[in-house]
């Protein structure tokens, strides 16, 4: 198998409901795996990160590219990121055996394809690039959607490379294109003032002398009263993020100010924060096969990581004993409701028989085998939404008076009881499955109807109490829910 990530920007940091909208097309694709989805209010923007197989990778990222398309206008788009389309710019990622030049023609191809499907022009950049200077995605977007779309008729040099030299009146343009890792790293300064941050930035970014493989913008980050410096790594072995830092702090010391904390956006390979430990714990004879982790993943046994669905059940039922925030509540009902799917599946092919297949059993393991993989996403996806309400009552705390912030905290709110919500709406399908044929079980495999429906029973009700805690704080707040509670209601009633 060859693996490739994609790594996604939309134009839309503010709307989580509208991010969910895109984000769903790509769970929908079987073999893809959405590994991390960023949000930022300020920048106006988000970040997806999604692995899998080429063509179905492709697949994934044109739906979502499709929705975002419909969804995102930029004519009404203010961030502090610079951008040119509501779908700004796809990079693919080749991993393991898969090759740059395979990563190129996957860039290729789709945006052959949304040209045509989308009427969406297309700038190849990177290692896709088909000019020299679109090697550099800052040279591609400069402009922004504003100055392109004025220009892109006249200019030779802003002719796309895939389309006609029009922008999409809506969804502008997009890059789409072939790179190694990057990592977005950024830095927040002990000032608000934004011309500081762009003089760092001057200083660090290869392009003026900085660090190689280092572009830096500086940006005021208006919720927090902070300027920041914004870096893009793109070869973290040749400057990596400890250098980077450290650059950082001493262009900000000649300035009388410091750095406060940092962050990366997205993912990032573990040997890069392991270059950083080894700098700063001055670890110069470190052997990384002595990683207990790594230790383990010789023997057999999965490292942690933050996607529960994919552990071992040993791993996750520690993770659900340990003292932490997540996984709780809404993940455990969706993976009891997961298995409740799965037994019932089991049921529906022991009850067949032989040579005179039931064309309705058939077609109720079909759809008890899609409730199973719709269940099992939301086992992160619902950790995923209380760690975006966290994130976002820390963001409104920061800045009490800033209406983005508190429309971010809205949305989150609603979305974490949307997830439990979807998950008791899955069980109930499924019970309603298992009851339409109970009188076809045979009484040999009776009891592991009886588990799978006890299983779903516990995911719906297990489900809905997590739905009701989150009404009670939409409510408190005057938030509206009545839609919310009326399903709620409904999907209690076979409970009471």
């Amino acid at each position: 198998m060859k693996l490739f990530e994609a790594v996604p920007n939309f134009s839309e940091g503010r709307d989580a409901a509208k991010v969910d909208r895109i984000v769903a097309e790509a769970r929908k694709v079987a073999g893809v795996e959405v590994l991390d989805v960023e949000m930022d209010a300020s920048h106006h923007r988000s970040v997806v990160s999604l692995a899998g197989e080429g063509a179905a990778l492709s697949e994934a990222v044109f739906g979502m590219m499709r929705e975002a398309v419909r969804s995102i206008d930029l004519n009404h788009h203010k961030g502090e990121h610079p951008r040119m389309g509501a779908v700004d710019v796809v990079p693919f990622v080749p991993f393991g055996s898969a090759t740059m030049e395979e990563a190129v023609a996957l860039a290729e191809a789709l945006a052959a394809r949304v040209w045509k499907e989308l009427a969406l022009p297309v700038y190849l950049y990177a290692s896709a690039a088909r000019r020299p200077e679109h090697a550099d995605l800052a040279v591609v977007r400069r402009g922004e959607f504003e100055g392109i779309r004025d220009t892109i008729a006249t200019d030779p040099a802003r002719r796309p490379d895939v389309g006609e030299p029009r922008v999409h009146p809506t969804a502008g343009i997009v890059a789409i294109g072939a790179r190694p890792v990057l990592i977005a790293y950024n830095a927040y300064l002990t000032t608000a003032d934004v011309a500081v941050a762009k003089k760092i930035a001057h200083a660090v970014r290869g392009r003026d002398g900085g660090l190689v493989e280092v572009k830096a913008k500086g940006f005021e980050i208006a919720e927090r009263a902070r300027a920041q410096v914004s870096m893009n790594l793109t070869d973290y072995r040749r400057t990596p993020v400890h250098r980077a830092l450290e650059a950082v702090r001493r262009e900000a010391s000649r300035y009388g100010v410091a750095v406060e904390e940092s962050e990366i956006v997205g993912l990032v390979p573990e040997d890069a924060l392991l270059d950083a430990a080894e700098f700063y714990l001055q670890l110069n004879r470190f052997d990384r096969a002595t990683l207990l982790e790594r230790k383990l993943a010789g023997r057999g046994v999965a490292p942690s990581s933050g996607a529960y669905a994919d552990a071992s059940l040993t791993e996750f039922a520690a993770r659900l004993a340990a003292r932490t925030p997540t996984p709780g509540g809404g993940s455990a009902a969706a993976a009891a409701g997961a298995f409740g799917a799965a037994l019932g599946e089991m049921v529906l092919a022991y009850s067949q028989r032989a040579g005179a297949e039931d064309a309705a059993l058939t077609d109720a393991a079909g759809d008890l085998g899609k409730v199973r993989g719709e269940l099992l996403g939301l086992v992160d996806e619902d950790s995923r939404a209380f760690e975006a309400v966290r994130a976002a009552r820390r963001r409104r705390k920061d800045a009490p008076g800033d209406a983005a912030a508190s429309a971010a905290w809205a949305a989150a709110l609603r979305r974490a009881a949307e997830v439990p919500l979807e998950s008791a709406r899955l069980a109930h399908r499924a019970l309603a499955v298992l009851s339409a044929i109970a009188p076809k079980v045979k009484p040999t495999i009776a009891s592991d109807h009886t588990t799978a429906v006890g299983l779903l029973v516990a995911a719906r009700a297990g489900a809905l109490a997590n739905v009701s805690i989150n009404l009670e704080e939409l409510t408190a707040n005057g938030l509206p829910c009545d839609d919310l509670r009326a399903e709620r209601d409904a999907l209690l009633a076979p409970d009471r």
